[in-house]
């Protein structure tokens, strides 16, 4: 059975930095590609950033050269590692993943993951 479990979110004053952790389980395929995503009380999930099976990674304009998505394959662990935090970045994380080989232009949509973690709140303050 697929599982994700998430870990690493917190507390801290903007332009700190987390660093945030999922663990994969159970995914037997040649193909996963991975993502992280956010949500805001009432909004929808959005795209913050992914990476497909061959490495190649995507993120949004809003945490373009802040964040830093990448993988240890030999851990089955995904990150995401957010500097210079804004406030506005506060949301529940979440780690996706789907057994394809790549997303193409489809990264940043909620609906082509099929495996989901828990979610890890992150919290912003001014």
């Amino acid at each position: 059975q697929e599982q994700l479990m998430e870990s690493g979110g917190g507390s801290v004053q903007a332009g700190g930095s987390l660093t945030l952790s999922c663990v994969s389980s159970g995914f037997t395929g040649r193909y996963v590609s991975m993502g992280w995503f956010r949500q805001i009380t009432g909004k929808e999930r959005e795209g913050v950033a992914a990476i497909d099976s061959d490495g190649n990674v995507n993120y949004d304009d809003s945490v373009k050269d802040r964040f830093t998505i990448s993988q240890d394959n030999g851990k089955r662990t995904l990150y995401l590692k957010m500097n210079s935090l804004k406030p506005e970045d506060t949301a529940m994380y979440y780690c996706a993943a789907d057994p394809r080989r790549s997303f193409g232009g489809s990264w940043y949509h909620w609906y082509v993951y099929n495996y989901w973690g828990q979610g890890t709140q992150v919290t912003v303050s001014s």
